[in-house]
């Protein structure tokens, strides 16, 4: 048989698995690294939870033995554990819903539509991002203009996009309140991934554009091979900003407009009843907390997904 035969070449498979062999420990490592860096997180985050409780405590304590600027009875600044067995109380008298699941459906309804609002202004951010970075015309004249309308309040804004909203009915459709406080949502949500992802369309090296132009690359070929890549490490901050954004557009359009059903009406429904129930109010904030937490945990799991192959600061 000839040496050219493919037939007379012989493979040790164990040559095949050295690639496989030396990335499973590495993953191993990351997996690992990830898994510590997490539990550190976890335990720096229930430290700060309890340093709060610690605080609310001693300020309370301090109040009854000198007078400070603020009223820290029982009315205004309740004890944590009268908080704590508030989450048992029945919503309503004769009521089987207790608060803890009033606040928890009225964080899930707010949940939704912030979440919503945050798709829809990461949307309209991004390709804003994607025309004013194409054409210079653009940015200079758009710009200013998403700059300009973030220094409008939002509490003037709100009952305006109300009022025009309930005017708006195409067919069957027609614009509620709660399509108002997603627009608010979005609205609050878009700013920071327009500025964030514009920056992070420029971010290529004047090297690393003129080596995709050698290889005649297209503007689209450029965008999703060169100039997305490049804009994560500024995606991912302006994400984070945005998901804030559209859970404090959320809860204060909640509170502007009157819609029921969501955390920040059920917070000024409680309100109302803190000289009986004072440990109610803090439920309801607990629940706009918790919502706040739930947004940021998303966007860390997506940073987590999108980042999992560059590499980590303080890694060799």
């Amino acid at each position: 048989m000839s040496l050219g035969d493919p037939a007379s070449v012989t493979v040790d498979p164990s040559s095949l698995d050295v690639t496989s062999t030396a990335v499973r420990p590495q993953r191993m490592r990351t997996v690992r690294r990830r898994a510590r860096s997490g539990l550190i997180g976890l335990l720096w985050a229930l430290a700060g939870i309890l340093l709060v409780i610690v605080m609310w405590e001693l300020v309370k304590w301090v109040g009854t033995l000198v007078e400070l600027p603020f009223r820290t009875d029982d009315t205004s600044m309740p004890h944590v554990w009268t908080m704590v067995q508030g989450f048992n109380q029945p919503e309503v008298r004769g009521s089987e819903t207790t608060v803890l699941q009033a606040v928890a459906l009225a964080t899930l309804y707010s949940l939704i539509i912030a979440f919503g609002g945050f798709v829809i202004g990461v949307s309209v951010g991004l390709v804003l991002a994607i025309v004013m970075q194409r054409f210079a015309f653009m940015e200079r004249g758009l710009l200013p203009f998403v700059i300009a309308s973030q220094t409008v309040p939002l509490i003037a804004l709100a009952p305006l996009i109300v009022g025009i909203g309930n005017r708006i009915s195409i067919g069957p459709f027609q614009w509620g309140t709660t399509q108002s406080v997603m627009f608010i949502a979005a609205y609050l949500a878009f700013f920071p991934m327009s500025v964030g992802a514009l920056r992070g369309l420029k971010a290529p090296s004047s090297t690393a554009l003129e080596l995709m132009r050698s290889y005649a690359a297209t503007p689209r070929q450029m965008l999703w091979k060169l100039r997305f890549p490049s804009s994560v490490p500024y995606l991912v901050p302006a994400l984070k900003v945005s998901a804030a954004a559209s859970v404090v557009g959320t809860v204060v359009a909640e509170i502007s407009t009157g819609v029921r059903g969501g955390i920040g009406r059920l917070i000024v429904e409680y309100a109302r009843e803190a000289t009986a129930q004072p440990a109610k109010v803090y439920v309801a904030v607990f629940g706009a907390i918790a919502l706040g937490l739930i947004a940021a945990g998303i966007v860390a799991l997506f940073d987590t997904y999108i980042t999992r192959n560059l590499p980590k600061e303080g890694s060799a």
